[in-house]
């Protein structure tokens, strides 16, 4: 069987993946030399923590599972299981992670609430003040920034796979055949566009009612840290962000405790993971109505970098890339992503929103599965 793949972020990646691991053929094309978009300008965590129980939980253990496989055949993804530690500061944060002790998933995502000691043993570089702090073991990390290359290295050593950068897909054919900008014609046994943020053009054609929207999100990389960040970091207004969190307790957070003004105009969140050359990528903002502004803006980054500060207990390195970044996400955030059947063997995948590293290898395995490869 052959396999048109159309974009070449994580989740088109992954697609890729698993029809030559069943013993397709593929032929992936992506508009870009390489890809560019959210899949690159990301934290690189494979986040269990914070998701939804249910199917978006299944999805992110089964994922988690599936990049740990993957990464001991790819060195080259950097995958490590790292962890996440939540510092706690307040009654008001410690009463949510408690709330989410007592979830009957708890134990599937590693959940534990340790002491300030226990948390800095764990990760000596948390030199800052705070009461507690949430464990999660289940989270991991990969490079982003060179996870699709090394995936791309070993997918063209199978023999079965052809990479075609720097060509945009036009038009849909008759068929399960699409045609590209410098008119070649591909023709395989199905057609699967995973095309992340770009949602006009051809898509707009194939799928005019499509659930999606567009999120804008700015971020950051230090210079080396000089010493091991050995886990990721994320702080409590993350529990404000991601549904795992959702309680009577986040209630009373959410009512007895603002957010620092700037995090609460930019729909913030403290994440940190360190690279694996010692930097540090911190981030995010959430911007949604379009359209979006062009520029980056000081006073999110300002606001992290006081945050992150105050976990360290010292100064941040120097700041070396500051950048922003648009990814799709699904206008009912429940769904873990929109898979559409849009013509006869043509399929579109999109909209996996803040979850597309976390859980595209679990994506592409029940797209996979589902058109029965």
């Amino acid at each position: 069987m052959r396999v048109i793949v159309v974009g070449a972020g994580v989740v088109g990646t992954m697609h890729a993946w698993h029809a030559v691991e069943r013993g397709h053929e593929v032929v992936h094309i992506e508009r870009e030399s390489e890809a560019r978009g959210a899949s690159l300008r990301n934290f690189g965590q494979i986040w269990v923590s914070g998701r939804a129980g249910g199917e978006e939980l299944d999805t992110a253990l089964r994922a988690r599972e599936l990049w740990e496989g993957i990464g001991e055949r790819v060195p080259g993804l950097g995958f490590r299981p790292n962890g996440s530690l939540t510092p706690l500061r307040t009654d008001l944060e410690l009463a949510v992670a408690e709330a989410a002790l007592s979830r009957e998933d708890a134990a599937a995502r590693g959940y534990k609430l340790l002491t300030a000691d226990e948390a800095r043993a764990l990760n000596p570089a948390l030199r800052g003040e705070f009461a507690a702090a949430l464990w999660c073991e289940r989270d991991a990390a990969v490079e982003p920034r060179t996870a699709q290359l090394a995936l791309k290295t070993e997918l063209l050593a199978s023999g079965r796979y052809t990479y075609l950068g720097g060509r945009e897909v036009r038009e849909v054919l008759g068929g399960t055949a699409v045609r590209d900008d410098h008119g070649d014609v591909h023709r395989g046994d199905f057609v699967v566009l995973c095309t992340g943020a770009w949602l006009g053009g051809l898509v707009r054609e194939l799928a005019p009612e499509l659930p999606v929207r567009r999120v804008r999100l700015q971020m950051m990389q230090t210079a080396p840290l000089g010493e091991p960040l050995t886990t990721s970091v994320a702080d409590a207004d993350s529990f404000r962000y991601y549904p795992a969190y959702a309680s009577d307790a986040l209630d009373a957070l959410n009512a007895g405790q603002a957010q620092d003004p700037t995090a609460a105009a930019h729909k913030m969140q403290l994440l940190m993971v360190q690279r694996e050359d010692g930097g540090l990528t911190i981030g995010d903002t959430h911007e949604y109505e379009h359209p979006f502004a062009f520029d980056v803006l000081e006073e999110p980054y300002e606001h992290l970098v006081r945050v992150v500060e105050s976990f360290l207990g010292r100064p941040l390195p120097k700041i070396q890339r500051r950048w922003a970044g648009v990814y799709a996400q699904c206008t009912d955030t429940s769904r873990v992503v929109h898979r559409q059947q849009v013509r006869d063997g043509v399929w579109l995948v999109t909209g996996p929103g803040g979850r597309g590293m976390t859980c595209s290898p679990a994506i592409a395995e029940k797209t996979a599965n589902e058109l029965g490869w």
